[in-house]
């Protein structure tokens, strides 16, 4: 059990001194040696898990839908919280930013894939949700949103990147959101929604809270 946690350990290491350099240098420039750095592992406890930089890749790319956020009554809310919450994460994750820098790499994706497809299709799952219990418009199809969603919200994140280094990422967000839900929401369900540019914090403060009260 010991061997396992440390192999878990290491590996989670190994991803985030790879976000790190990926997310600095973009995936062409980044080096194997770079990571081994970043890392403090040898080359060898990192091809025991990745054999190349593109295995690397795909490996920061994979972990980009892992955190889980509470159930929300409003099953639209959810889909607001993931944007927000990935907004406010994406000032101080690595990880994070590396999925994006990495998703839009023109060149490099095409050896190692993209996060994009992994958002969309959580994002389908939430939008089917609700538009079955009537969340939603009756014109909105669960699978186009979340497509332009995905696409909307990398630009608003790549300006944000470009013009404040992301340091009003989360504002961005919240006017996205704030024009784009009148256009699916149903009224009653619109009048509901918390897409304050402060909720992804307010999340993260929570979710400290409860893991501290465990």
């Amino acid at each position: 059990m010991a061997q396992q946690e440390r192999a878990v350990r290491t590996r989670r290491a190994v991803l985030e001194a790879a976000a790190t350099v990926f997310a600095e240098h973009g995936y062409t420039a980044a080096t194997v040696a770079d990571i081994l750095k970043a890392a403090g592992v040898t080359k060898g406890a990192l091809y025991f898990h990745f054999d190349s930089k593109e295995a690397l890749a795909k490996g920061v790319l994979e972990v980009q839908t892992d955190q889980q956020l509470p159930e929300q009554e409003i099953k639209l809310q959810e889909m607001v919280d993931i944007a927000l919450s990935v907004a406010h994460r994406l000032k101080y994750d690595h990880v994070l930013r590396a999925g994006a820098r990495l998703s839009a790499d023109p060149v490099g994706r095409r050896h190692y894939g993209s996060a994009w497809t992994l958002w969309v299709e959580r994002l389908t799952d939430i939008l089917t949700e609700a538009h079955r219990r009537g969340e939603t418009l009756a014109h909105v199809v669960p699978r186009e949103i979340a497509e332009m969603v995905v696409g909307a919200y990398n630009g608003v994140q790549l300006y944000s990147q470009l013009e404040t280094d992301l340091q009003d990422v989360e504002y961005r967000v919240s006017v996205l959101l704030k024009h784009l839900l009148p256009s699916i929401a149903s009224p009653a369900v619109l009048m509901r929604l918390d897409a304050a540019p402060d909720r992804g914090a307010r999340l993260a403060d929570e979710a400290v809270a409860m893991a501290a009260a465990v």
